[in-house]
């Protein structure tokens, strides 16, 4: 049963009234974007609902954007609508208060295997907040997807997000029909895990 994988999140219409059913049938996390960012705004009473009943510890927003006016605006129903917020340290820093992670979709070059966008995982590796758990300061991970194609590109975000942002790559693997061997992606990982790289 997958509620024993442990580390599961879903996403995809999660609002108040479903999200935990989600936790109770195992999920780790829910992802969350349109229900926060709803018409363009950022909706606070929605957001603090969704920590109030499931915790932050728990919640992912996903802040994935699009460049508009040299700036990341967050964008929302399936990336066509552009939000009025924006990326910045003040953005991120503040809904830090409220999630546990962010995922972060580079949409005007995800899917499209031409390369990632620098810009973008630069800034959030500027930008990453750092959180305080019990024990120390912690960075709250931030994961960046889009326009991975080669295994360079992973060195790339590792540099160009100051070893801050996470990687998550989809139809550039070998098993979605991609040229990417996820052995390769796989052997990376651990190496840099293990400080190898």
């Amino acid at each position: 049963h997958w509620k024993n994988l442990g580390g599961l999140q879903v996403g995809g219409g999660i609002n108040l009234d479903n999200c935990l059913s989600y936790i109770d049938e195992g999920a780790s996390h829910v992802i969350v974007t349109s229900y926060v960012f709803n018409n363009g705004q950022m909706d606070l009473e929605r957001l603090k609902g969704l920590v109030n009943v499931i915790g932050k510890q728990r919640l992912v927003l996903d802040l994935s954007c699009r460049k508009k006016e040299d700036k990341y605006a967050i964008v929302t129903d399936r990336w066509q609508k552009f939000s009025d917020v924006y990326l910045d340290e003040e953005v991120l820093n503040f809904l830090a208060r409220f999630a546990d992670e962010f995922l972060v979709h580079g949409v005007d070059v995800e899917g499209k295997k031409l390369g990632i966008d620098k810009d973008l995982v630069a800034l959030l590796g500027k930008h990453s907040p750092v959180g305080s758990s019990y024990i120390c300061l912690h960075y709250i991970p931030v994961t960046y997807a889009g326009g991975v194609t080669v295994m360079d590109d992973l060195e790339t975000i590792k540099a160009a997000g100051k070893g801050r942002v996470d990687i998550t790559v989809g139809s550039a693997l070998d098993i979605f029909g991609g040229n990417l061997a996820y052995s390769d992606v796989v052997a990376w990982h651990e190496n840099n895990r293990r400080g190898i790289n």
